[in-house]
């Protein structure tokens, strides 16, 4: 591990959470403004009423402050202390309400009584506050003042690309959802740890293009698959990260199809770590990877968490905080990232040159001069790799079969061609 790496990640969550976001506005502006400091990050607006798909890009919503006041004029509720208080997209309200109407328009969970819960009303005319159970019952009878200072009107939907051109125009996706407001894990990780993989990328030589998206959940991969229909077509592999930071085992969801190149790759890099995975099949919840694997695209798109949504009780509350997040799951996210780009970018299909029996390797410098000894991985993967290039199995397909590390089959593979024992060929040529 990088000395220092899980802190600057954890750093760059502590940055950005206190900036209040949602699907659009002014808070996903200044998130992207700061995440345009580690990687070139075009900032891209869609105006309202945009079709996209069979959506409509909304109005844009921008708070500018929101309270609760009881009748000695004291705020019970301030969003100024917790970005979660106010129901996302709630229209603008001021009005004196008894207690009775009130509750109808607060949010808590009274099985967490202590956490403030994460709503929304994107798609719906209301508004609403959350608070804390605890609080919500000791809310005395009386009259009570509410504002919602916002404004939802015509504006645009704003969302970051970058892409970092590869030798090949064939693209791998990388997309993470910028829209929730102080969710370290569900929203930040992701972001964070896509923007650090960006910043690598665009550091080091690439056989790939990569194209970064950092978007509102839904109606951003939506509005993005609707303006770049014409070129998703040179999408090879993609990944949704988010759940990034906590402390539960990495779990990788398979695309829709099941078996790409990219299901095969994150599922050989997590078998190949210690401390145990889970891979889950394809289902029609969950992230964006629902809406590039919708049936009208079937891109080959997975996702990369820890614990799943919805499996830790902090999950859209004010528990995933800064403290939910751990610096070295952190940086044990990136590494996993980053091990299967690094699949990804080497895994060539290579043919025989010399396939009528074994090639004599020891005269190549290749082999053991003297025999009758164990055989070693590295002459194991010399021999698996000359056995199985016939120009249909690629590197990864050869270590599932031989059950070896990716790295050692792309050492053996390296050593073949320089004796020029192999020749790279295009997959299934």
């Amino acid at each position: 591990m990088t000395p220092g790496l899980g802190q600057e990640l954890h750093r760059w969550i502590a940055e950005l959470y206190p900036i209040g976001r949602s699907i659009t506005g002014n808070g996903v502006r200044e998130t992207l403004g700061r995440l345009g400091r580690l990687l070139p990050l075009e900032v891209r607006e869609v105006p309202t009423g945009t079709p996209v798909l069979d959506w409509t890009v909304p109005k844009e919503w921008n708070l500018r402050d929101a309270w609760i006041e009881n009748s000695r004029g004291e705020r019970v509720v301030d969003v100024r202390r917790s970005n979660l208080h106010v129901v996302g997209y709630s229209r603008p309200v001021r009005a004196r309400l008894g207690l009775a109407q009130l509750k109808e328009h607060l949010f808590s969970e009274p099985e967490h009584p202590d956490w403030i819960p994460y709503r929304t009303t994107y798609y719906a005319d209301g508004w609403g506050f959350c608070l804390s159970h605890r609080q919500l019952e000791s809310l005395p009878d009386g009259e009570y003042e509410v504002c919602i200072d916002a404004t939802l009107e015509p504006g645009s939907l704003t969302f970051g690309e970058c892409v970092l051109p590869g030798a090949t125009a064939d693209e791998i996706l990388l997309s993470a959802h910028v829209c929730h407001p102080a969710l370290c894990n569900d929203n930040l990780s992701g972001v964070v740890v896509a923007a650090f993989l960006g910043r690598a990328l665009a550091a080091r030589q690439r056989r790939y293009t990569y194209r970064l998206l950092f978007i509102p959940g839904t109606i951003g991969s939506i509005t993005w698959l609707a303006l770049n229909e014409a070129r998703v077509a040179r999408i090879r592999h993609g990944l949704v990260l988010t759940c990034l930071g906590d402390a539960g085992r990495p779990t990788y969801k398979r695309s829709r199809r099941g078996n790409t190149e990219i299901d095969q790759a994150a599922c050989h890099v997590l078998a190949s770590r210690d401390g145990g995975h889970e891979v889950l099949d394809f289902t029609p919840w969950g992230y964006d990877e629902r809406q590039f694997c919708s049936p009208g695209f079937d891109l080959p798109v997975g996702c990369l968490m820890r614990t799943p949504h919805g499996r830790f009780p902090q999950y859209h509350t004010s528990a995933d905080d800064l403290d939910f997040v751990r610096p070295e799951a952190l940086e044990d996210s990136l590494e996993i990232c980053t091990a299967i780009l690094d699949v990804l970018e080497h895994n060539h299909t290579y043919l025989n040159q010399s396939p009528k029996g074994e090639p004599q390797l020891g005269r190549r410098g290749l082999y053991p001069t003297t025999g009758g000894r164990a055989q070693g991985r590295d002459e194991l993967a010399l021999l698996w790799v000359l056995n199985l290039s016939d120009g249909r199995h690629t590197l990864l397909d050869i270590a599932e079969r031989s059950r070896l590390p990716m790295d050692a089959v792309r050492r053996a593979a390296d050593a073949l061609v320089s004796c020029d024992l192999l020749r790279e060929v295009a997959p299934g040529g």
